[in-house]
């Protein structure tokens, strides 16, 4: 089993950005509604708390995970 975490960085150039966009941005779904399903099923975590907010507001020093695969917000 490959236990390897991908941490990925976003630097946030606006106040903040949506969960859905920033997961379609950074390659973790194809499509918005693949995020959107991401974000329903309980996939999506924020700052380690599951996320239920599609739109939730995304800001600097905040960290998303979805699997295997971390975001930092800088």
């Amino acid at each position: 089993m490959n236990n390897n975490k991908s941490v990925l960085t976003f630097e946030l150039t606006e106040d903040f950005i949506e969960l859905i966009k920033l997961i379609k941005f950074m390659g973790l779904s194809e499509t918005g509604g693949q995020a959107k399903l991401l974000v329903e099923n309980g996939m999506v975590k924020v700052d380690g708390e599951v996320e239920s907010r599609k739109r939730r507001k995304v800001r600097k020093g905040m960290t998303v995970t979805v699997g295997d695969e971390t975001i930092k917000v800088v």
